[in-house]
């Protein structure tokens, strides 16, 4: 199998995310993955829904992203790291509602290079009886902010892949 290939169920999962709404949560925001910054605080500002993404975005030749369990996490071992990433603009979707665990495995997470945060199932949709009252239109409609995550991710993992 190419290596492109192996992107195509992770980029068909982004784009069915993106259509429907899904948030991209931008680690740290404006100032990134870096040492010093209080992550929980940040986390605790989010609120993450399955379906969503978690962003990094690094130096790639300094840092990188490991999910790990609690365990790894409070002791920041990167021991049974059940994932781990360094491209420096890591896209990673929150496909179960539970509470994920990343640290920086290059030494950051004692730093403070760590984050927790807890994602949510999905809000139940409105019944069909209900939306039909308050909608005249039953056609789905696509936020634009849906648009410019699948754009971006889209971009990202082709630009970032080699693939051109």
């Amino acid at each position: 199998m190419s290596s492109s290939a192996h992107y195509l169920p992770f980029l068909a999962a982004c784009l069915l995310v993106a259509a429907v709404g899904a948030t991209d949560h931008i680690v740290g925001a404006n100032r990134g993955w870096n040492p010093g910054m209080n992550y929980t605080l940040w986390s605790n500002n989010q609120t993450f829904y399955v379906g969503d993404l978690i962003s990094f975005r690094y130096q790639k030749t300094q840092y990188n992203v490991f999910e790990v369990n609690q365990t790894g996490y409070d002791n920041c071992t990167t021991e049974g790291a059940v994932g781990n990433w360094s491209s420096g603009k890591d896209f990673i979707l929150l496909d179960k509602a539970q509470r994920y665990y990343f640290i920086c495995g290059n030494g950051g997470c004692y730093s403070g290079m760590k984050v927790s945060v807890v994602v949510h199932p999905l809000p139940s949709p409105p019944s069909a009886a209900l939306a039909a009252k308050n909608n005249k239109s039953a056609a789905p409609v696509v936020a634009p902010t849906a648009v410019k995550v699948a754009v971006a991710v889209v971009s990202s993992i082709w630009f970032g892949s080699g693939w051109i």
